[in-house]
C-alpha cells in the first residue's frame, strides 16, 4: 500500500471545551472538527429535527411565482414535462417531482423526460427542445439541470415554451431567461442552505406545492427516501438542512412504499433494516447510476416509479446486470489507461489518457480511480457521437475547473467543481494542445505540494478511551457522507501482542496491540496481510482506525477496523 501522509485536525480550543462542557470531549472535537461553533448549529446536527430544521420553500426567490405558474398548468390541463438528468440525484429528482403533481392532480399531463447520456450529454438539448415544442409542451420543469442552458432556454421561449428551472449548479455571470428559477446558488436568493441536491432542491418545490394546497405533512415525507438517495449518491454535504432530509429520508428508505427498491434491495441481499449511508453510496446509488452509464437512465427512473411487483423484479434485475456490466468495463478501461500512461514520475503532476471507444458514462469513474491510484489529478478523454468529452477527478489543492475556464477557448462547453469536472473540445481544438495546456498549468501550481495521500484523523486516542459510550454515540453522526465522513482516528506507540493473516491469500490482517494505557485492542485490517511479514512481537506502532464492533453468534465486541499503520518512530 502507498505510504500517506496523516493529517490530524487541530485540537479544539479551550475556550470551546469551556463553553459545552456537558458533551463528551471526543465527540465535542468531532462537532468542532465539522464547524458547528453554536449551541444551534450542534443541536441541527446531533438532534435533526423535520419540523424545526427544514426551511421554509418560500424563502426561495422565486417560489411563489413558480407555484403559481406550475398550479395554472395542472387547471388548464397544460402538457408539462419534467425535464431530469441522467444521473441518481437527477432521476430521483425527476420522480420526486413527477410524483408531487400527480399526487396533487391525479390526472395531469405531465411526462419525464431523461436525456441519453451518450447521445445528449447533460442538460437541456436544442434538439429535444425542438421535439418538445413540436409534441405540444406547454411547461418545462428541469431538475437538477438548466442553469447554463441560455441557448437552449431562449429557444424554449422563441417555441412558445415556459421553462421553470430548478437545479442546485453553480450558475454562470449570464443567467438563461427562464420563467423562474429555484437554485440556492443564484445571486441574490434568500434562501438560507445552498448544498442541496439536485434531488433536494425538487423536493422544496414540492414541499411548497403541498403547502399551498395545505396538504399533510405525511405526504412530503413519503418522498424523503428519494431525497435521502440523491443527496447522498450526488456527495453534497451532508450538514444542516441536508443532514435533517437524509436522516429522515434513511427511515423512509427502510419502510419504503417503493416496490422498485423493495425488488432491488432483495436482488442486492440487502434487508431493509440494514440501510445505512454505506449501503446507499455503495450499493443501491452504483445500480441506479448505472443505467445511464451503460444504457439509459429510463430504466432507472422506472424502477422507482413502477407499482406493479412483476415489472420491479425485472427491473431489479436489470439494473443489478448493467451495474454488474458497468464494473467490468470500468476495470477494462482503467486498465487500457494504465498501460497507456506507462509509469508514472514525480514530474508528471497531470495525467491524460484517451481512447476512442471509451463511453461517456464511463470516464469520470476511471478518472476518479486513477487519482486514487496515483494521487494525481486525472483526465480521461472518450468520445460522444463525433464530439470529443472528456472527464476529470483533481485533488483539493488544484481546481480542476478554474483550470478549464483558462483553456475554455478550446472548449464548446464545461463546467464541475473543485475537483471534478466534465467538458467537450470545440471542432477543431486537438487533445494535444488541450492537453499540454491542462499539465502546464497543473505543474505551475503543484510543483511545491507534496502528492502523497492524505489520510485525514479527527484525533489522537488511548485505547483506554475507546468503550461502548464511545462507540454508540459514533454511530449518531450517521448518516455519513460528504462533510460528515466516517471518523477516524490515531494511536501512537502501541505495542504488538499478537497477529495472524487471514482471508483468501492471506490478504487481511488481524492484529492485536497495547498502548501506553495499558488497554489491549483488536483492530481488523483489510489488504494489509504483508504486514503479517514484517511483524514481530514488542513492535511499536501507529495505528489509524474506525471504531466499531464485531457480532458473532449473538455477542457484540468493540473492533477497530484499521485504516492504516506505521512503524512508530516515538
Amino acid at each position: 500500500m502507498k505510504e500517506s501522509s496523516w493529517l490530524i485536525a487541530k485540537p479544539m480550543p479551550q475556550s470551546y471545551k469551556d463553553s459545552f462542557p456537558e458533551i463528551h470531549p471526543v465527540i465535542l472535537q468531532l462537532l468542532y472538527n465539522r464547524g458547528l461553533s453554536t449551541q444551534e448549529a450542534i443541536d441541527e446536527f446531533t438532534n435533526p429535527d423535520y419540523g424545526q430544521d427544514i426551511h421554509d420553500p418560500f424563502l426561495f426567490r422565486d417560489m411563489e411565482k413558480t407555484v403559481e405558474r406550475i398550479f395554472k398548468a395542472l387547471k388548464e390541463k397544460e402538457p408539462i414535462v419534467v425535464h431530469g438528468d441522467y444521473d441518481a440525484d437527477g432521476v430521483c429528482g425527476a420522480a420526486i417531482m413527477v410524483s408531487a403533481l400527480k399526487i396533487i392532480e391525479p390526472d395531469c399531463q405531465v411526462e419525464v423526460y431523461l436525456p441519453d447520456r451518450q447521445i445528449e450529454g447533460y442538460g437541456l438539448n436544442i434538439q429535444t427542445v425542438k421535439e418538445l415544442a413540436k409534441n405540444g409542451t406547454k411547461l418545462i420543469i428541469t431538475v437538477d439541470c438548466g442553469t447554463s442552458n441560455i441557448e437552449e432556454v431562449a429557444l424554449a421561449n422563441q417555441l412558445g415554451l415556459e421553462v421553470i428551472i430548478t437545479d442546485h449548479h453553480m450558475p454562470h455571470p449570464e443567467l438563461p431567461r427562464a420563467f423562474s428559477i429555484i437554485n440556492p446558488w443564484c445571486v441574490g436568493d434568500n434562501y438560507p442552505f445552498q448544498k442541496l441536491s439536485g434531488a433536494g432542491v425538487a423536493f422544496k418545490l414540492a414541499q411548497a406545492l403541498f403547502k399551498k394546497r395545505q396538504m399533510k405533512e405525511s405526504m412530503e415525507k413519503w418522498l424523503l427516501d428519494l431525497v435521502a438517495l440523491g443527496t447522498i449518491g450526488d456527495y453534497v454535504s451532508l450538514v444542516g438542512e441536508n443532514r435533517t432530509l437524509a436522516k429522515y429520508g434513511m427511515i423512509v428508505l427502510q419502510k419504503t412504499r417503493r416496490v422498485g427498491l423493495q425488488s432491488l434491495y432483495a436482488v442486492m441481499s440487502l434487508k431493509s433494516e440494514a440501510i445505512d449511508s454505506r449501503a446507499v453510496a455503495f450499493q443501491i446509488v452504483p445500480r441506479l447510476n448505472a443505467a445511464g452509464r451503460v444504457d439509459h437512465a429510463n430504466s432507472a427512473y422506472e424502477l422507482i416509479i413502477t407499482g406493479l411487483k412483476e415489472e420491479a423484479d425485472r427491473l431489479a434485475l436489470n439494473l443489478h446486470k448493467m451495474n454488474q456490466e458497468r464494473q467490468r468495463l470500468t476495470e477494462k478501461i482503467t486498465q487500457e489507461a494504465k498501460t497507456q500512461l506507462g509509469e508514472v514520475t514525480p514530474e508528471q503532476y497531470l495525467l491524460v489518457a484517451q481512447g476512442r471507444d471509451w463511453p461517456a458514462g464511463l470516464v469520470g469513474l476511471v478518472a476518479s480511480r486513477l487519482t486514487d491510484e496515483y494521487h494525481r489529478p486525472t483526465v480521461i478523454i472518450g468520445k460522444r457521437q463525433n464530439q470529443i468529452i472528456g472527464s476529470g477527478r483533481s485533488l483539493p489543492e488544484f481546481h480542476i475547473t478554474e483550470a478549464l475556464k483558462k483553456l475554455e477557448h478550446l472548449l464548446s462547453h464545461y463546467g464541475g467543481h473543485r475537483q471534478a469536472c466534465g467538458f467537450t473540445l470545440k471542432e477543431g481544438a486537438t487533445v494535444s494542445e488541450f492537453k499540454k495546456g491542462l499539465q502546464e498549468l497543473a505543474a505551475s501550481q503543484l510543483k511545491q505540494v507534496d502528492l502523497k495521500p492524505k489520510l485525514e484523523l479527527e484525533a489522537e486516542l488511548t485505547f483506554g478511551q475507546i468503550d461502548w459510550t464511545l462507540t454508540e454515540a459514533l454511530e449518531t453522526f450517521a448518516p455519513f457522507g460528504e462533510g460528515n465522513p466516517i471518523p477516524r482516528f490515531v494511536t501512537r506507540s502501541a505495542e504488538v501482542i499478537d497477529w495472524e493473516q487471514v482471508g483468501a491469500d492471506q490478504k487481511h490482517l488481524r492484529l492485536v496491540v497495547r498502548d501506553k494505557s495499558q488497554v489491549a485492542r483488536r483492530l481488523i485490517g483489510f489488504g494489509f496481510g504483508e504486514w503479517g511479514d514484517k511483524l514481530t512481537r514488542q513492535d511499536k506502532v501507529d495505528v489509524a482506525y474506525e471504531i466499531g464492533f464485531n457480532e458473532w453468534n449473538g455477542t457484540r465486541e468493540l473492533q477497530l477496523k484499521m485504516i492504516d499503520i506505521k512503524p512508530s518512530h516515538g
